[in-house]
């Protein structure tokens, strides 16, 4: 399996995590009310694992395809509810978006994040409704990919062959560590361009690099693509690249786009 939760997690329904979440969250509550809002996140997961022995922290994800893997790991898991704890000023879609990305990777519909910086403590449900079925039924739009440049082939393949393997709607920083690997790790790959004004070189953008001279981009967008793609082109305005390589990863479709520089 390309990706592999290295523990059992069992399903379970709305209800039953709503009530394992009134349980976790009195002993939460509790804690803030006894330790204060200033610890470290690690001091409350700790105390929360000794009052509720059920719980387990750390809760590894190994991802994987071919050559390339990596783990990740989920804060909480207690009866088959996921749990993320923050000590942040606020929960931010970052913060939802990574539990998203585990409640997928686990195939789990229902988590919860919890932050305890703030005076109150901060708590909302995170639901996924997507299944691997869902993120496996997709389509490949390829009539604007340009095959002529160097690694386009290579890197439409190793992209297609990643999300057949993985599904669409994970976190897009996985799609790109993955085709780092792929075209050569980190090195090879994320450099600093030169940005020009005119003439002038006005500082250096680093950007990932199929080739010397040619940019990949990943996104995730589910609308709205002429946008990004009007600001793309726009680098490639005041910088010295031949092209981005451009792969929006929506749920439903994948677009291969090749930008060439006019």
């Amino acid at each position: 399996m390309p990706i592999t939760p290295l523990h059992p997690v069992p399903i379970i329904s709305q209800d039953e995590f709503r009530e394992l979440s009134y349980t976790v969250m009195a002993q939460v509550f509790e804690i803030h009310n006894e330790f204060g809002r200033f610890f470290d996140e690690r001091i409350y997961k700790q105390e929360l694992a000794y009052r509720l022995p059920a719980l387990e922290l750390e809760i590894p994800i190994a991802i994987s395809h071919g050559t390339f893997s990596t783990k990740h790991f989920l804060d909480g898991l207690i009866g088959g509810g996921a749990f993320e704890f923050k000590t942040a000023e606020a929960l931010t879609n970052r913060h939802r978006g990574q539990l998203y990305n585990y409640l997928l990777m686990l195939d789990l519909a229902h988590g919860k994040l919890v932050n305890l910086r703030p005076e109150s403590v901060e708590h909302e449900f995170v639901n996924a409704t997507l299944r691997p079925a869902d993120r496996h039924s997709f389509e490949v739009v390829t009539d604007r990919w340009n095959r002529s440049l160097a690694r386009s082939d290579f890197f439409l393949n190793s992209l297609q062959s990643v999300l057949d393997d993985w599904g669409t709607g994970l976190d897009l920083s996985l799609y790109d560590a993955a085709m780092t690997h792929f075209l050569g790790g980190e090195t090879a790959v994320i450099r600093e361009v030169a940005v020009r004004s005119g003439e002038r070189i006005i500082g250096l953008q680093k950007m990932r690099l199929a080739e010397d001279d040619v940019a990949f981009r990943l996104t995730a967008f589910e609308s709205d693509l002429e946008r990004f793609e009007a600001h793309a082109r726009k680098i490639l305005q005041h910088v010295d690249l031949r092209a981005i390589l451009w792969v929006n990863i929506g749920v439903r479709r994948v677009t291969f786009t090749t930008l060439m520089r006019k």
